[in-house]
């Protein structure tokens, strides 16, 4: 275990209007350890690591970076002193080439050595091990690369830190292979990694020791074999994680002649999905399992005609209905959070309030609009059931955590009343209390009626909330599972094998 301290942040104090973020925090990192950062959403984590990246100012604390005192005012100034970020968001050009990526903005000369960048690029990749070319448009790339490359930029200048804040949250288990491979490198090279993500089977893969904050205080630092799974999720909780092995999936009634609340035959999409049938009963939660590329996010947006619907028939309690887009959709009672929230679910520069009241006022139409006072009514009764925390209505909602953006999309269906709700990836990058909550939710709408499609790429979770999983491969179903047979060793034969 390395034992030299790079850096120590004492006493990190920081708060926003109306919100206490950090309070008297303290972080110690090592020179060439890997240091998983947890937390629930909102714990503090992020705003942590933008005080020692320069993005925040602190309000108190100390920084002290290889035993002397530092205070970086921007992030320039951070980089410059060896401090590099590589955030979930992945910040480069995709039209430009790798090598310019990897150097665009280095140069204080307006004249650019185009031999020299691209050799230096090559030699860089190449000691790395990532699979580029540095002439190479960086859109060629997969998310994979792209991530590795965002990582050579940020420790080309002399990185002694390099933070990573959800580095795999869309990466396949191959690719995240690929960056651990990356990150044990730069780990022998003496760099010391924070590394922030929410998968926990990764922290205690690649992570020498965590730090948990919760509530924006310090709860503790932990050698990672130390600390079992089940005690790291109580203590970002602050509660035993009991509740989560006690919920039982709630069983429709059962009956072969009750009519679906949903039906689809022959349903296909513009985007390849081939011709399905599917059908879900009042008060059941079903779900699509399979692996990245199988379909299930395309079958789903077919059936809320977000793509292009292309042929089948579509029923609702019996009657047939035609559904060409997804205001026909919502106005029949059928509601859908996307697996994308960043780009299709929150609108950034609105504020909570107007984001939670947006399908409804679609729905009424633009001409018909809801008053401030219905409009405040309604944000507040789901901010309240759904514990969403923001200062205030009016925040815009790209100021708020992760989790509780996702809160707000989830109100903004609830309060459709719809009959049938999809969730594609509700819990995608969020904390382990909120899914929790999440899961809780989901079961006792469908206690109180509704019907749900819940989608994740975690079968476990799937497991703990579906009474009936459909399986699909190669874009189209392969089998059915449920009852006694729904078990993760099903599911995982069911994919491999096609269902046969």
């Amino acid at each position: 275990m390395p034992s030299e301290i790079i850096l120590k942040m004492e006493g990190i104090c920081k708060s926003f209007p109306g919100v206490r973020a950090l309070h008297n925090v303290d972080f110690v990192l090592r020179k060439g350890e890997i240091h998983a950062l947890m937390g629930e959403n909102g714990a503090g984590k992020s705003t942590l690591t933008k005080i020692l990246n320069g993005v925040y100012e602190k309000d108190a604390g100390l920084i002290i970076l290889e035993g002397k005192p530092v205070h970086f005012k921007s992030p320039q100034e951070a980089q410059n002193m060896g401090v590099g970020t590589v955030f979930q968001e992945i910040a480069l050009c995709p039209n430009l080439t790798v090598a310019e990526n990897m150097f665009i903005g280095r140069s204080r000369n307006a004249f650019v050595n185009w031999r020299q960048m691209n050799e230096k690029a090559a030699e860089m990749l190449g000691s790395l091990g990532i699979p580029a070319s540095p002439t190479q448009e960086l859109a060629s790339c997969s998310i994979a690369v792209q991530q590795m490359i965002a990582i050579a930029r940020a420790i080309d200048m002399d990185c002694k830190i390099l933070i990573l804040d959800e580095p795999t949250s869309s990466l396949d288990e191959d690719e995240v292979q690929k960056l651990f491979a990356l990150m044990r490198e730069l780990k022998a090279r003496g760099v010391g990694i924070i590394f922030i993500t929410h998968f926990i089977d990764q922290v205690y893969e690649i992570s020498d020791r965590i730090t948990v904050l919760r509530n924006g205080e310090l709860i503790g630092e932990y050698e990672t074999p130390e600390l079992p799974q089940i005690e790291l999720v109580s203590k970002m909780m602050g509660k035993a994680l009991s509740d989560v092995s006690a919920m039982k999936k709630h069983e429709p009634p059962k009956s072969d002649d009750r009519v679906p609340v949903f039906e689809a035959k022959g349903l296909s999409s513009a985007v390849g999905v081939r011709p399905f049938d599917f059908s879900i009963h009042k008060g059941e939660v079903n779900g699509f399992a399979g692996l990245l590329g199988s379909g299930r996010s395309e079958s789903v947006r077919a059936i809320f005609a977000a793509d292009k619907v292309t042929g089948g028939e579509v029923k609702i309690n019996g009657k047939r209905v035609k559904i060409k887009a997804p205001l026909n959709a919502m106005k029949l009672g059928i509601g859908y959070l996307p697996e994308d929230r960043k780009s299709e679910g929150v609108i950034d520069e609105l504020s909570v309030r107007d984001n939670i009241i947006l399908a409804l006022q679609v729905m009424k139409g633009f001409f018909k609009p809801l008053s401030r006072k219905q409009a405040e009514e309604f944000a507040n009764q789901y901010i309240k059931l759904l514990e969403i925390k923001t200062p205030s209505l009016d925040t815009p909602v790209k100021s708020l955590s992760g989790g509780n953006q996702q809160k707000v999309i989830l109100a903004r269906w609830l309060l459709t009343n719809p009959m049938y709700l999809i969730l594609d990836e509700p819990t995608r990058g969020i904390d382990v209390g909120t899914k929790v909550e999440i899961q809780k939710l989901v079961l006792k709408l469908a206690q109180d009626g509704m019907s749900l499609t819940f989608i994740s790429s975690e079968i476990d979770e799937m497991l703990r909330v579906c009474s009936r999983m459909i399986v699909m491969k190669d874009r189209e179903i392969v089998g059915e599972l449920s009852g006694a047979d729904l078990t993760e060793q099903n599911v995982m034969q069911m994919i491999a094998q096609g269902g046969k």
